[in-house]
């Protein structure tokens, strides 16, 4: 009598029917599954590409703009470019810190007293770039929006962004496309660390925010 050799491995009681083997995959199905990985790579692939040629067209259109408005708000003089600034709210040394200049400096040239090019220009470009943000995002009260922190417990405004020359971060973050730690790991990769602090904000029961000392 002959003995199957797969019988010899069931145990005890079990019927070799009652194994079900899993399914085996056709050459055919294998072939088409491994295509439709590959599609779905590209797929993937080609979205990231587009997300990243979409950002990098979005910030060239903010560019684009910005130039063209900086050019046109430098065809008034500087001491009317600076009275609008200040009707805007912006405090002296605020402007100082976005001009890269000093308070004395732009007390001089509100007198009316000449200024360089180049300082023209910076003056112009400020103007432009809250006409920009206020056109596009609809930020209401532009001032207290450039002085208020881009994130709870972290000391960094739109100001700190705009001097340190990364009027794109500021466009980016007024756009919403770039959350708040987006941004600030743009401007400063270490932010977390430069910025760590032994308190949290939380919300009260009250529903009000609150500050209290970080559980060790």
């Amino acid at each position: 009598m002959l003995i199957d050799r797969n019988q010899e491995l069931l145990e005890p009681g079990t019927v070799g029917a009652d194994i079900n083997p899993p399914p085996l995959l056709t050459e055919t199905k294998t072939v088409a599954t491994t295509v439709l990985t590959e599609d779905i790579g590209y797929i993937r692939k080609r979205a990231r590409n587009l997300h990243e040629e979409t950002d990098e067209l979005h910030q060239q259109g903010h560019y684009a703009e910005w130039n063209a408005r900086t050019n046109q708000q430098g065809r008034t003089s500087t001491q009317e470019m600076l009275d609008e600034l200040a009707n805007l709210g912006f405090a002296w040394r605020d402007l100082a810190k976005l001009l890269g200049v000093s308070v004395p400096a732009i007390q001089k040239w509100r007198r009316g007293e000449g200024t360089t090019g180049e300082n023209r220009q910076k003056v112009a470009s400020l103007l432009a770039g809250c006409d920009l943000v206020s056109a596009h995002y609809g930020i209401q009260e532009i001032v207290s929006w450039f002085e208020m922190s881009m994130q709870l417990g972290v000391p960094v405004t739109p100001i700190d962004l705009w001097a340190s020359g990364r009027p794109d971060l500021v466009f980016d973050f007024a756009s919403g496309h770039l959350d708040s730690e987006q941004i600030l790991t743009a401007w400063d990769p270490k932010w977390r660390d430069r910025y760590r602090s032994d308190f949290e904000v939380f919300r009260a029961g009250d529903g009000y925010l609150s500050i209290r000392q970080k559980e060790r």
